[in-house]
């Protein structure tokens, strides 16, 4: 929607600047250096001030001007940039009047089309057509005409510009409506001139279709450098110094690039122009259209809209997929394709936003890449919740501070795994109702996850009515073994206290079975591209699952393998004896915490 509004929005709303900015820089790049062999700029420059006399000349000198471009250098029209709103000396306005009407020669007007307290009225309003409605022409407040000796002139220009809102020249209203008359620019005005000198009749009033726009300003292609233009002094002309090859055949603006004489204005090609320029260069462009030179007209606002959807689709199917790096690479990639496309449209379509999907694309960056990125944000949030469920909320921060390149990625590491269940856990839940059996599963498993959490573990998984917990991934532990040890010893008492307040309600008494042992193990995450898990794997695994099953027949709640006795440095332990190990062909020996045997004696003896 942003991008259809600028397609179609007014040229004064807040999408022109970013537009008119683009434009004139494509314009720059365009724009030929081919020298424009078919106009010639006649300049009252500074040279010629100084040559002939200050501004303003008598009116001779201006008819003289005149009659050498046309009678002695075969020009085959002239317009004048000047308006005389005064008259001069007699011979020169007669000189002047008489050119007017039988020489192919375009007087000039000055439309002004701002509001103002008091409206321009200057002279003679002349050239006029009836208009039967404003259609697209510009609509004017004042003037400042020639004066009425001038009046009878055959052809009359219009000289008034509308600058945009930076004063920027980019518009010509060719067409300009005013007290029911209509009255042409000052290049069309010298195109029907010269028509008309040529018997081919009046030249269509109207300006080139492809440029018009719903305001009546033409939008001036610029298709050439001003250095295209061949420009003569004035003073030249005058003195018969300058090669009639130069000005033969060809069309004649005549103007003033004297900063004397304030006719400078700000195009898209340069910030200080003449302003007979900006009619040498409509004049080009007219020409152009009249040969049938023209660049096609392409469907430029469509082709904007088309692309800009293509890419809000493309955008809707990579936020949610890509990573927030890969969506602004992919959309810098389509600012800089459609900027491409909007190049070689400037010459195509005088009516379309250029910045129009680029404020599409900013809008993207500034807008659905932050909120997509705060979804992801949200959505590992939730998983760093899940994953505080199974590791201590101390063990996933360090992972987070870590400079681990992927602390998930399956290592060879050093750990402690403990094993616990609930003994005759069958038994106890085969005469409950499903809803108490659950109660009773997690009110278990919670005594063994705190112990385990508060010392820094990682819970590989549930098994029903037990756990698997290591130390010493993801992150290694030093004292590992101690911990697990430290973990063990504070399952057994949760247990002991939950069991005590079963008794007091006069359920049976529960026991936990530990297995711990130490070793080496491959730690990280496995599995498959749809499911994967984080857990160990290794002997030293195996063996406690074992240890936790001999536990079963002895009277000790946690039972230690070798490994773990060997890395503990703030324990003491019992000697349980050698045992043989299902899937061990050698006896392993055993151990219990030796404070934990001195407690179940006392229990037992109680």
């Amino acid at each position: 929607m942003l991008v259809i509004c600028s397609q179609w929005a007014n040229t004064d709303s807040v999408f022109s600047f970013g537009n008119e900015w683009l434009r004139d820089r494509f314009i720059r790049m365009q724009a030929s250096g081919e020298p424009e062999t078919r106009v010639v700029v006649v300049d009252i420059d500074e040279a010629s001030l100084k040559s002939i006399g200050p501004w303003p000349w008598p009116r001779h000198r201006i008819a003289d001007l005149v009659e050498n471009l046309i009678g002695t250098y075969g020009a085959r029209g002239v317009a004048l940039d000047l308006v005389m709103p005064e008259r001069a000396d007699a011979d020169g306005d007669t000189r002047l009047a008489a050119l007017a009407q039988h020489a192919p020669v375009v007087l000039a007007q000055a439309f002004d089309y701002t509001d103002r307290d008091r409206q321009l009225r200057v002279g003679d309003v002349t050239g006029g057509q009836l208009a039967r409605n404003q259609g697209h022409a510009a609509a004017a407040t004042g003037f400042i005409a020639n004066h009425a000796g001038l009046a009878k002139a055959r052809y009359t220009g219009n000289i008034g510009f509308i600058p945009s809102a930076d004063g920027v020249i980019r518009h010509l209203p060719m067409v300009t409506h005013f007290e029911g008359n209509r009255y042409v620019t000052l290049s069309l005005a010298l195109m029907q001139c010269c028509r008309q000198a040529a018997g081919t009749g009046m030249a269509n009033p109207e300006a080139p279709t492809y440029a018009q726009t719903e305001t009546g300003a033409w939008r001036i292609p610029y298709s050439r450098h001003w250095s295209a233009y061949q420009g003569i002094s004035a003073a030249q002309i005058l003195d018969m110094s300058a090669s009639r090859d130069m000005i033969q055949d060809r069309l004649v603006v005549v103007g003033s690039s004297s900063l004397g004489l304030s006719d400078r204005v700000a195009t898209p090609l340069a910030p200080s122009t003449s302003g007979m320029l900006v009619h040498a260069a409509a004049l080009t462009t007219l020409l152009d259209h009249q040969a049938a030179g023209e660049p096609i007209k392409l469907p430029g606002r469509w082709i904007a809209t088309g692309f800009m959807i293509a890419v809000a689709f493309l955008a809707a199917f990579t936020l949610p997929r890509f990573s927030a790096a890969a969506n602004v690479a992919l959309l810098g990639g389509a600012s800089v394709i459609w900027l491409c496309i909007a190049y070689l449209l400037t010459r195509h379509d005088a009516e379309f936003s250029a910045s129009g999907p680029l404020a599409g694309n900013v809008y993207l960056l500034a807008v659905a890449v932050p909120y997509h990125w705060q979804i992801a944000q949200r959505k590992s949030r939730s998983l760093l919740g899940t994953l505080r469920q199974y590791v201590a909320t101390a063990v996933v921060d360090e992972l987070l501070r870590s400079d681990l390149k992927d602390p998930l990625t399956p290592r060879l590491l050093n750990v402690t795994t403990l094993i616990a269940d609930m003994e005759g856990y069958t038994t106890y839940v085969e005469s409950l109702s499903v809803e108490e059996a659950a109660q009773l599963t997690s009110d278990f498993l919670a005594c063994l996850t705190r112990p385990v959490l508060a010392k820094h573990g990682t819970i590989d998984k549930y098994t029903g009515d037990g756990l698997v917990a290591f130390w010493g991934a993801p992150l290694p532990v030093e004292d590992h073994a101690d911990m697990a040890l430290e973990a063990a010893r504070n399952i057994v008492e949760e247990v002991r206290r939950f069991s005590e307040a079963r008794k007091d309600s006069g359920l049976p008494r529960l026991r936990v079975r530990i297995g711990i042992e130490s070793g080496m193990a491959m730690a990280g995450d496995f599995g498959t591209p749809s499911r994967s898990i984080y857990t160990a794997v290794g002997d030293s695994v195996n063996v406690a699952a074992r240890l936790e099953q001999v536990a079963r027949n002895q009277p000790h709640d946690i039972i230690i393998g070798q490994g773990t006795v060997s890395r503990a440095t703030r324990h003491r332990f019992q000697l349980l004896g050698d045992f043989v190990l299902r899937g061990k062909g050698k006896p392993t020996t055993l151990f219990t915490l030796e404070s934990q045997g001195a407690a179940e004696k006392m229990e037992t003896a109680a």
